[in-house]
C-alpha cells in the first residue's frame, strides 16, 4: 500500500467539502488506508491515538466500559455521529453512545472535530464530535471482503500466550448500475483475564455480533436514496468494583437501528433529508438487577447552497425524540432550526460562522452560536494559516436524570460550554505539515450527583480547562511517513479524575516493499488523579509508556493480506482505571481476503 501524502484534503467542519488551507479548524480524518493499517484493533484504540482525544478503558480487558474524554471534558460532551446521525442510547443514565458497539471492519474513516460545534450538530456536541462513516458499496457488481483474526488476551503479570481472541468479518457488496448493495456480518470475542485485579483471575468474557445492510439508488445523478439497516448484540461479563472481588456479572445490550438519506441535487446546491430509528435493549444481571430500554428518532432536513465559489450556506431543522422506560415510560423532544454560512475569499480571510435555536420540550429555549476566522498565507508548496474560535455548545439533562428513580430532578437546566481558541497551521509542501492551537474552555451548570441529598442538581461553580494541542505530519523518505501529536490539558473546577496533563502519541509507517508494510506506534501517559471507590480518595497514578508494532504483507495483490500486530512490546504494568486489569504485552495474527 503507497503512503498517502499530504496534498490538500477535504474536511467538512462546515458540511460541505472544503480544502484544508480554507478550514479554519485542525479536523483529523482518519482515512480508509489508515483503517486499513491498523486491522485488528477496535475503534476506540484507534480513535485513541489522535490528538486531544482520552479514551479510558481502551488499554484494560476488552469489553470494559469506555469514558471518551476530549479537552479535558466528560464522555457526555462527546458528540458520536453515524454517518452524520446523532447516536445516544436514551435509556443510559447519562445518554451517551457506546463505542463497543461498532466493528472496526464495518467503518470507511472517521473525522473529528474538537471543540465546540453544537451550531452545526446539536446538543452534546461541546467538546468533540466523531463522525463515523460507514463503508459503501463496491463499484463492481459483486465484490467480498473477509478478515479473521486472532490472539492474545493477557496482562503484563500473566503471559500465558493463549489463544483467547477472535474475529472475523464477512461483507458482500455491489452496484448494478443505480442500484447498489452491501451486506456485512462480524463477530468478536475475547476471555482470559478478569475485569477486577484479584489472584484467582476469573475471566470476563466479552462478545458482540454485528448484522449490517445498505441500499441505495439513485435516479439520474439527480436524486439519491440509501436505507441502512444494523442489528448488534454485546455481552459482557464484569465484576464488583466495591470490594473489588470477582462476581458473576453481565451486561447485555441489543441494538436494532435503522437509518435513511435522501438527496436532491441541483444547480447550486442540494436538499437533504436524513432520518433514524433506534432501539435499545439492555439487561444488567448483578446484585442489583435491571433492565433498560429506549428509543431515539432523530430527522434532520437542511439545504447547501453555493452562492459562487467564495459563499457557502447551509440551512436546516433538526428533530430529536428520546423515549426511554426509567421510572415509567418517559419522553422529551428537540426542535433545532439551524443556519450557517462559509465565506472564503480571493485574499485568504476565511469566516465560518452560525446560529442554532435549541427547542427543549422541558427546559424551554437555549441559542448557541459559532464564529470561526481564519486567515491562509499561500507559499510557493503550501500555506500558512492563522485560526481563531469562538463557539457555545449545550448538553441536556439525561433522562433519568430528569425523570429516573435514582435522584431526578425534572427542575434540571442544560449544561453549557464556550470554548475559545486559537492557532497556526504550516503545510511546507506535500511532504511536511505542522499544527499548534491553544484552546480554552469553560463549562457552566453542569449536572451532578449530590451523595448526601441523593438527587441530581446543576453546580454553582464553574471548571475551566485549558490545552495545548500539536500535531506533525511528515514525509522524509518517499516510503516513509510521520505523524505525532502532543496534547497539554489543565482542568481546575473539579478533581479532574482519569485526564493526563500530558499526552504523546506517535507513528512512523514505512513501505518495506511494494507489498510489505511496517508501522511503529508509541505513546506516553503523563501522571493523572483517579478515585479509589472503596476509600474515596484520590490517587495520582503514575505516568507510562507504551510501544506498539504492525506488520502487514500482501501474498495476492490486491487480494490477499496477511497481518500482524504486537502491542505494548515491552510490556508495561501500569494502571488505567484503579483495582481494574490493563492488558500487557498481546499478539494478534490475521489475513484479509477481497474477492
Amino acid at each position: 500500500m503507497e503512503l498517502q501524502e499530504l496534498d490538500e484534503v477535504v474536511v467538512s467542519d462546515s458540511r460541505f467539502p472544503i480544502k484544508r488551507e480554507n478550514s479554519g479548524k485542525t479536523v483529523i480524518k482518519i482515512s480508509s488506508e489508515e483503517l486499513e493499517n491498523n486491522q485488528g484493533k477496535t475503534v476506540a484504540e484507534i480513535i485513541n491515538s489522535k490528538s486531544g482525544i482520552e479514551i479510558n478503558g481502551s488499554r484494560s480487558r476488552q469489553g470494559e466500559i469506555l469514558g471518551v474524554f476530549s479537552r479535558g471534558g466528560r464522555g457526555r460532551q462527546v458528540l458520536i455521529l453515524i454517518d452524520g446521525i446523532r447516536a445516544s442510547d436514551p435509556s443510559s443514565f447519562s445518554q451517551e453512545y457506546d463505542l463497543r458497539l461498532l466493528a472496526t471492519s464495518g467503518i470507511e474513516s472517521i473525522e473529528i472535530i474538537k471543540g465546540a460545534a453544537s451550531t452545526l450538530y446539536g446538543m452534546s456536541a461541546a467538546t468533540a464530535v466523531i463522525n463515523i462513516k460507514t463503508k459503501e458499496a463496491s463499484d463492481k457488481k459483486i465484490s467480498g471482503d473477509f478478515q479473521s483474526s486472532i490472539g492474545t488476551n493477557q496482562s503484563s503479570s500473566d503471559q500465558n500466550y493463549n489463544i483467547a481472541e477472535f474475529s472475523n468479518s464477512a461483507a458482500v457488496s455491489g452496484s448494478l448500475g443505480n442500484f447498489t448493495y452491501s451486506l456485512g456480518f462480524s463477530n468478536a470475542y475475547t476471555n482470559g483475564l478478569s475485569s477486577i485485579i484479584t489472584e484467582a483471575n476469573e475471566e470476563d468474557p466479552f462478545s458482540r455480533y454485528n448484522i449490517d445492510l445498505k441500499l441505495g439508488y439513485s435516479f439520474k445523478n439527480k436524486i439519491s436514496l440509501t436505507v441502512y439497516a444494523n442489528k448488534t448484540n454485546l455481552n459482557s461479563a464484569y465484576d464488583e468494583s466495591f470490594g473489588f472481588v470477582d462476581a458473576p456479572y453481565t451486561f447485555l445490550t441489543e441494538q436494532k437501528r435503522l437509518w435513511l438519506s435522501s438527496k436532491w441535487k441541483y444547480k447550486k446546491g442540494d436538499l437533504n433529508l436524513n432520518g433514524s430509528f433506534t432501539n435499545y435493549k439492555s439487561d444488567n444481571r448483578s446484585a442489583f438487577p435491571s433492565m433498560f430500554e429506549g428509543n431515539n428518532y432523530v430527522i434532520d432536513l437542511f439545504n447547501r447552497y453555493t452562492f459562487d465559489e467564495s459563499i457557502y450556506a447551509i440551512l436546516g431543522a433538526n428533530y430529536n425524540l428520546d423515549r426511554a422506560d426509567v421510572n415509567g415510560i418517559q419522553e422529551f423532544s428537540l426542535i433545532d432550526p439551524y443556519a450557517n454560512l462559509v465565506y472564503v475569499s480571493p485574499f485568504g480571510l476565511n469566516i465560518n460562522a452560525g446560529m442554532r435555536l435549541n427547542i427543549h420540550s422541558e427546559y424551554g429555549t437555549q441559542i448557541v452560536y459559532n464564529l470561526n476566522p481564519s486567515y491562509s498565507i499561500a507559499l510557493d508548496d503550501g500555506y500558512l494559516k492563522f485560526m481563531s474560535t469562538y463557539a457555545t455548545s449545550y448538553i441536556t439533562p439525561s433522562l433519568s436524570q430528569l425523570f429516573g428513580m435514582f435522584g431526578a430532578n425534572p427542575l434540571l437546566e442544560p449544561e453549557t460550554n464556550r470554548t475559545a481558541e486559537g492557532g497556526l497551521e504550516y503545510k511546507a509542501n506535500s511532504s511536511l505539515r505542522v499544527s499548534a492551537l491553544y484552546f480554552n474552555r469553560k463549562e457552566e451548570n453542569f449536572v451532578f450527583f449530590d451523595n448526601a441529598l441523593f438527587q441530581y442538581f446543576n453546580a454553582l461553580n464553574t471548571i475551566n480547562v485549558q490545552g495545548l494541542e500539536a500535531q506533525l505530519n511528515w514525509v522524509p523518505l518517499e516510503h516513509m511517513n510521520i505523524t505525532a501529536n502532543y496534547t497539554f490539558t489543565e482542568r481546575k473546577g473539579d478533581n479532574a479524575i482519569r485526564i493526563p496533563k500530558h499526552r504523546v502519541d506517535a507513528t512512523v509507517g514505512y513501505n518495506i516493499s511494494a507489498k510489505s508494510f511496517l508501522s511503529l506506534t508509541y505513546s506516553f501517559i503523563g501522571k493523572r488523579l483517579d478515585t479509589d471507590f472503596n476509600t474515596s480518595d484520590d490517587e495520582v497514578l503514575d505516568p507510562f509508556s507504551t510501544f506498539g508494532i504492525y506488520l502487514s504483507h500482501e501474498v495476492m495483490t490486491n487480494k490477499l493480506k496477511f497481518f500482524l500486530n504486537l502491542e505494548n512490546v515491552f510490556n508495561t504494568n501500569f494502571t488505567e482505571v484503579i483495582g481494574f486489569t490493563t492488558r500487557g504485552r498481546n499478539l494478534r495474527l490475521g489475513l484479509n481476503l477481497k474477492l
